[in-house]
């Protein structure tokens, strides 16, 4: 299958890790990255246009994207977030196509199928990532955003607001 056969949100959640068996383990592990201390005075978010469900490798690679821009234009002078977490179990009751398939098929015989990944739902205008930032670095933020947002199956827009004074020193 596909991955394109899993964006569209179908059905109820399916998200009860303990009674299900031999799931895979999300490939996304780190979901904090850069300088986690530090306050920065600007925040640019990529947001969500449309509600899909994003793949688990999907998180990974916009992570890995969006880091390794930042990583290099800035070095350690922000810091990434990724929102999402894959809660979503996807199931596929997989089918044997081709030449002499006939004999091989089960059809849909025990069709719940088995686990094969998790993603997360994501809902219409949900925030995806964030990256803080110092006014030197937003345009580089920008277009680390834009290369994450090449990874996911939904099209993103870009926000950049200043941080608030009070929420800086608060925080």
């Amino acid at each position: 299958m596909r991955a394109r056969n899993y964006r569209d949100v179908k059905g109820q959640a399916y998200t009860r890790k303990k009674f299900v068996r031999g799931f895979p383990p999300p490939k996304i592990t780190k979901f904090t990255m850069g300088d986690t201390k530090s306050k920065f005075e600007y925040k640019a978010r990529l947001i969500a246009v449309k509600g899909v469900q994003i793949r688990h490798n999907a998180l990974e690679a916009a992570r890995i994207a969006t880091n390794r821009y930042l990583g290099v234009k800035l070095a350690t002078n922000y810091c990434l977030r990724i929102l999402p977490f894959p809660h979503m179990i996807l199931r596929e009751n997989k089918m044997i196509f081709g030449a002499h398939a006939d004999r091989l098929q089960d059809g849909m015989k025990r069709s719940f199928g088995k686990p094969i990944g998790t993603a997360a739902r994501v809902k219409r205008n949900q925030t995806l990532l964030t990256v803080d930032v110092n006014a030197d670095g937003i345009e580089v933020a920008k277009v680390a955003l834009k290369r994450g947002s090449a990874k996911l199956p939904t099209p993103c827009r870009i926000a950049i607001e200043k941080v608030q004074e009070e929420e800086a020193k608060a925080s």
